[in-house]
């Protein structure tokens, strides 16, 4: 009682502080845009760049090229092997280990004026929803957070981990005994022996939090009704807040309902190793609070125009609603006009509120259709919604298929389903149905007879699973693309499961 009365309290304050630059995004910006270029005067790439000569964020389009890690590769390289003050003043307190695209992995630096940012806004997140919804009893049970190991590497003196392991350390004192898993099961690296760990400690206690990404999450349900024969709801009663990122959460909401018995409540975040973006700040919105105060610059490139030679680039008081726009960051870290990959889409603008809509970089466009994430997981949404009987859905990925044994080239959509529909091809058809509604460009292709209706290929039980470990990709912050414009995961599903048998 004492606990929850403390968190309403403090709950409070921070909801009045954060009132200044909510109400206030413009000028904050504009506030932080000034911070970043002085400091970013005193490293070795603010002088390449004449930071001194910066006055106006036009100054600064016109100074610093838009780039990717591959862009900042040899600056990241010259920190790596111990330069001081290149990026950013002095060296980083950590990098944040992460899967790349080109270059391997990732090496994201991670500041001692960055770091705290990522912890406040997972406190704020919480605190806000105790504020929004006056709920503070699930301060008094334990919380568990699915993550990778908190186990640091060295790499010349800097601590090396993933940043879900890196944030474990971070863990207020106030919390700990709250916290779950312990510690040497967080170690654990092997994330069937750790779900499985944590499946002993956690079963009989008081479960009141839990967060991750829903698909390992899930895993962890499923094997705590395994082991105790009760679903997740009957286990852990006070089990009420749901916290989660990574993935959109719509199409695990069937199957979370069935494993825990109800809907406990949801808190979407968004953070990345490159900084903490957004959180949903309110239960009956699905739009997320842009974090303008958090030591991170804004700008939005139109994903249309992406590829053009020379994009309009806007600040956050040019965008539009429900546009598709990449997200180029600015950091304490020292990521300098960063893409990051990621789309996304204004859903309001008093306050600054966004959905990610998907990556640059995974979307469909073998014909000319750019075919997004936010479509396809609305698609199949509907399409299950519309089902007579229910219809849940495990995994899925969509791949292009160009040169098919006969026949129109297609979409090919692979479909884990714990319960499937019982008419494929028409649940394909219905699927195509919202994608052609969608897409005008799909619609043409469809209607032109270039690409006939998409084909679903139901996957086995556990199939997804099977091929996450089979790239050594199993569990952690790891997650399956839902769409890509290559038949990378396509074929290898395909030669895991012999899955070539032509619909229809």
């Amino acid at each position: 009682m004492i606990k929850s009365l403390g968190a309403k309290i403090y709950a409070a304050l921070v909801h009045k502080k954060n009132q200044k630059w909510i109400t206030n995004p413009i000028e904050t910006q504009k506030k932080v845009f000034k911070k970043l270029i002085l400091e970013g005067s005193k490293t070795r790439f603010g002088r390449e760049h004449q930071f001194q000569n910066i006055q106006t964020q036009k100054d600064f389009q016109k100074a610093i090229p838009v780039r990717d890690y591959e862009g900042l590769k040899n600056y990241i390289d010259a920190v790596l092997e111990g330069e001081s003050d290149v990026l950013w003043r002095g060296r980083p307190l950590y990098y944040a280990k992460s899967s790349g695209t080109t270059s391997g992995a990732k090496y994201i630096p991670i500041t001692k004026e960055s770091m705290p940012q990522h912890i406040r806004a997972a406190k704020e997140a919480i605190l806000n929803y105790i504020f929004k919804t006056g709920k503070a009893g699930s301060v008094n049970g334990k919380h568990i957070f699915l993550q990778g190991s908190p186990v640091l590497e060295d790499k010349n003196g800097v601590a090396l981990g993933r940043l879900s392991g890196i944030v474990a350390h971070y863990i207020p004192a106030y919390l700990q005994k709250n916290r779950m898993p312990s510690w040497e099961t967080n170690c654990i690296e092997d994330w069937e022996t750790k779900v499985d760990a944590v499946v002993g400690e956690t079963q009989s206690e008081n479960m009141t939090i839990i967060g991750g990404i829903p698909s390992w999450v899930q895993m962890y349900f499923e094997r705590l009704i395994d082991k105790t024969g009760k679903n997740v709801g009957e286990l852990f009663p006070n089990f009420s807040l749901f916290v989660y990122g990574g993935v959109n959460f719509e199409p695990y909401r069937a199957i979370f309902k069935k494993l825990i018995g109800r809907v406990p409540d949801s808190i979407e975040l968004y953070p990345a190793s490159e900084g903490f973006f957004a959180y949903q700040d309110d239960q009956e919105d699905k739009g997320l609070l842009l974090l303008v105060d958090h030591g991170i610059f804004y700008e939005f490139i139109d994903a249309a125009h992406f590829f053009d030679k020379n994009p309009p680039v806007l600040s956050l008081e040019e965008v539009q609603l429900r546009v598709n726009y990449v997200m180029i960051i600015s950091t304490t870290a020292g990521l300098w006009r960063y893409n990051i990959g990621d789309t996304v889409q204004f859903t309001s603008v008093l306050p600054y509120k966004v959905i990610v809509s998907g990556r640059i970089k995974h979307f469909i466009s073998a014909f000319g259709e750019h075919v997004i994430v936010s479509e396809v997981e609305q698609a199949l949404q509907q399409a299950v919604e519309k089902e007579t009987e229910e219809v849940q859905i495990r995994e899925f990925t969509v791949a292009p298929q160009i040169n098919p044994p006969k026949g129109l080239p297609y979409h090919e959509w692979y479909i884990e389903f714990d319960a499937a529909p019982k008419d494929i091809e028409e649940f394909a058809l219905e699927i195509d149905r919202v994608m052609q509604a969608k897409n005008i460009y799909y619609q043409d292709l469809i209607v032109g007879k270039v690409l006939k209706p998409l084909v679903v290929r139901p996957v086995v039980s556990g199939g997804f699973k099977q091929y996450m470990k089979s790239i050594g990709k199993l569990g952690g912050q790891n997650k399956i693309p839902k769409v890509s414009d290559n038949r990378k995961i396509a074929d290898q599903l395909d030669a895991l499961f012999d899955l070539k048998t032509e619909q229809g």
